[in-house]
């Protein structure tokens, strides 16, 4: 088997707020410890790298995944997307067809696995079929959404708690709140709070680590003022300036790192296959 070495690739940087493309990489190679470590700074930089024309079984996608951290496994009273108690898929599918997950629905800006002690570093997902039109991502710039906010404001949140409920414990079909505003509402799932300013573990910089949908609640606040407080944060994170939307080829991997940005997936037609596979890298606490 052929080795890659720094000289066998090219990493470009998108003219965007976040993103780098990866070419002449083929991910099923033996890969040199320089490159890994190229690809670590990049994604520190850029948070998300787009690997292009990848065509890999399953052993490999997770050997390639492997080079980046371990896999994401939840608390078993703690559900997230796949997951039963004592089984973590490992790859999971995320598709419109043969049992995957996620629908063919919009999917609004979000983090994965917030509502956990340790949230995932990261995420790998692989494209195996898209739709001809609809179903793109977009990444948001969690750091630049914090960056440019006033300064009065970023002195506000600076050491405040955010508590994210588990959106997998909503009953179906059940309206969801943006945030927790009836305290008497028994909890039926543990809940961590974790920082609303976010530092990021590699590089000291700040996030504004917020989802733009999902129940939250800050810890000390009254609800009203902590739902206007919200309201406001996300008023300001839903700008185009701070994401990068990527249209999917078949082949595509995209690296993104959970704890730095925020994704949104589009809606697609139901009468097209969108077939894709998700690999999810362990975490550390939110500091």
């Amino acid at each position: 088997m052929s080795t890659l070495t720094l000289t066998n690739f090219e990493i470009t940087a998108f003219d965007a707020p976040l993103g780098s493309v990866v070419t002449g990489f083929d991910a099923s190679q033996t890969i040199e410890p320089e490159v890994i470590l190229r690809l670590k700074q990049e994604l520190r930089e850029r948070h998300i790298l787009i690997f292009k024309n990848q065509n890999l079984t399953d052993e490999q996608f997770l050997n390639f995944a492997f080079h980046f951290g371990s896999l994401f496994v939840p608390p078993d009273d703690i559900p997230v997307l796949a997951s039963q108690p004592g089984v973590t898929p490992v790859i999971i599918p995320v598709s419109n067809v043969d049992g995957g997950y996620t629908g063919t629905g919009e999917l609004t800006f979000h983090s994965d696995h917030k509502w956990t002690p340790y949230p995932s570093s990261g995420s790998l997902l692989y494209a195996l079929e898209v739709p001809n039109e609809g179903g793109d991502t977009y990444w948001l710039n969690l750091n630049l959404a914090y960056e440019t906010l006033d300064e009065f404001t970023k002195h506000r949140i600076a050491d405040l708690q955010l508590i994210t409920y588990n959106p997998f414990l909503n009953k179906p079909n059940i309206p969801r709140s943006k945030y927790r505003l009836d305290k008497s509402i028994p909890l039926i799932s543990p809940v961590f709070p974790h920082p609303l300013v976010r530092t990021y573990p590699e590089s000291g910089k700040k996030i504004l680590y917020l989802d733009y949908a999902t129940e939250v609640e800050v810890v000390g606040l009254d609800p009203q003022e902590g739902s206007e407080l919200i309201e406001q944060l996300r008023s300001h994170l839903h700008q185009p300036r701070f994401y990068y939307q990527h249209k999917w080829s078949v082949g595509d991997i995209v690296y993104w790192d959970n704890q730095a940005t925020l994704h949104y997936r589009q809606a697609f037609d139901p009468n097209q296959r969108r077939v894709m596979k998700r690999i999810s890298l362990a975490g550390s606490r939110p500091f």
